[in-house]
């Protein structure tokens, strides 16, 4: 397949693109700047555009078959209200431009394949709930802008393309991501459950998510995919897990109050959480190379 992918040169991005041309398809990157596209690794296409501008990029973008949108600012800020402005607008305008692109595919095409991220944000905070893709979503900032966000990219059914939003959990990796954020306390000896330690944490390995996202583009799935290890944590059982793996402690704990005074609203979202299973990848079919906590940080921290 050709595919684009937008968001191709951040965390999951980069690593995305090198097994797609090891499984041997045609990557193009959408990249804002010159700078951006000579990032790009060896044998990926940059595609200059703004996407969340309409633009000749888009023209470009309906040479191809497939579609992953990986693009949106982190949440990992402070959430100002122009922050919260930039969350939004980032996933939304960039979602309705890629499909307006795939819009102007030729007319007699195969059917396309869009594979949007999302986030198991979409659930809003559930306590012990546990949750799969037929549970109705929440009422808090980042569930609004979740369903916002797969609005717009269920828009590419009515191309005739197939869609498949993908709803991460919190992605565990090398070279970025809630690791690294978590690792220089833990390491120090510092680290432990935050708040209560109670609630749920939802968090899939990096090479585990590329390989769902990949499944997703090649299998007959569509809907709604929750992206996230089939063995969902508690707060203090990661903290825990995090300390036997650097072989320091792990119990010294943040109270709440001190993350949402640091942290705004933010801080709410990181002391609660949802207890996700990957329902429609294991029913499909997938197969988690790290199911298990302890074994995904051993690989990831050596």
């Amino acid at each position: 397949m050709k595919v684009l992918v937008t968001g191709g040169s951040g965390f999951v991005g980069t690593t995305l693109c090198a097994r797609l041309l090891e499984a041997g398809h045609e990557v193009s990157v959408l990249t804002r700047s010159q700078k951006g596209a000579e990032r790009l690794p060896q044998g990926v296409a940059p595609l200059l555009g703004d996407p969340t501008a309409q633009g000749p990029w888009q023209d470009q973008a309906a040479a191809h078959d497939a579609f992953v949108n990986l693009a949106g600012a982190s949440i990992f800020n402070r959430w100002s209200m122009e922050y919260k402005a930039l969350i939004r607008s980032s996933r939304i305008l960039t979602t309705r431009n890629l499909v307006q692109a795939m819009g102007r595919r030729p007319e007699g095409s195969a059917p396309a394949v869009l594979v949007s991220a999302s986030a198991v944000g979409y659930y809003g905070p559930r306590g012990d709930e546990e949750l799969s893709e037929d549970d109705q979503p929440g009422s808090d900032f980042l569930a609004s802008v979740c369903m916002d966000w797969e609005g717009e990219a269920l828009q590419a059914r009515d191309l005739g393309a197939r869609v498949v939003c993908a709803r991460f959990g919190i992605v565990l990796g090398t070279g970025g991501g809630a690791l690294g954020q978590m690792l220089p306390l833990f390491r120090l000896g510092l680290g432990g459950p935050l708040g209560s330690g109670q609630q749920w944490f939802s968090w899939i390995h990096q090479q585990d998510l590329v390989g769902a996202l990949i499944f997703c583009l090649e299998k007959d799935m569509s809907g709604p995919a929750n992206c996230c290890a089939p063995a969902p944590v508690t707060n203090r059982e990661l903290a825990a897990s995090l300390g036997r793996v650097l072989h320091r402690p792990a119990f010294l704990p943040a109270p709440g109050f001190a993350i949402k005074l640091a942290m705004g609203e933010m801080g709410s979202m990181v002391l609660t959480g949802q207890r996700v299973l990957p329902q429609a990848l294991l029913r499909a079919g997938f197969s988690f190379q790290f199911p298990e906590l302890e074994g995904a940080l051993r690989d990831l921290l050596g």
